[in-house]
């Protein structure tokens, strides 16, 4: 049996891999010339599961049910690698009390202006230069683990 030499094959594949694959802390967008962009510390909540409702199905619009989050959210050099203090940091504890108070009192339908809602306060009320905001619905079909939408959003795109 021969080998199969790709070089030789007349099928060429391209792939793709979405932002969800590229390496933590390294968002899409480059320095323009002449222009340095500071390296970012990445501090990040992963699986944070609560009740919500949203949706635009019928059966969405009046009962709660599950999301997941998984965050990462890109600081300049966290103080706090030198001097262990939580007020030199991004304290995890006030970033799930406040993802459970916007997800008790959003208006929103889309997950995708959900991550937005989100996105938005990890920048203005924690300081965020850079987020990653990954939010899906598990289980949302039987045959389907999730469903859902990642973005990336840098400071200054809110103002």
């Amino acid at each position: 049996m021969d080998r199969f030499n790709p070089a030789s094959s007349p099928i060429h594949f391209t792939v793709v891999l979405p932002s969800s694959a590229r390496p933590a802390g390294e968002p899409e967008e480059r320095p323009r010339d002449g222009e340095a962009r500071a390296a970012l510390d990445i501090v990040y909540i992963e699986g944070f599961v609560a009740q919500t409702i949203i949706g635009i199905d019928t059966n969405e619009l009046h009962e709660p049910q599950p999301v997941q989050l998984d965050l990462a959210i890109g600081v300049p050099s966290l103080r706090a690698c030198s001097t262990d203090q939580i007020g030199d940091t991004i304290n995890y504890a006030a970033v799930r009390a406040e993802l459970h108070t916007l997800l008790a009192t959003h208006k929103v339908q889309l997950l995708e202006a959900l991550a937005e809602q989100v996105a938005q306060l990890l920048i203005d009320r924690f300081g965020a230069h850079w987020v990653r905001v990954k939010l899906c619905k598990p289980a949302k079909f039987d045959d389907v683990a999730a469903v859902g939408v990642i973005i990336e959003r840098r400071c200054g795109q809110f103002d």
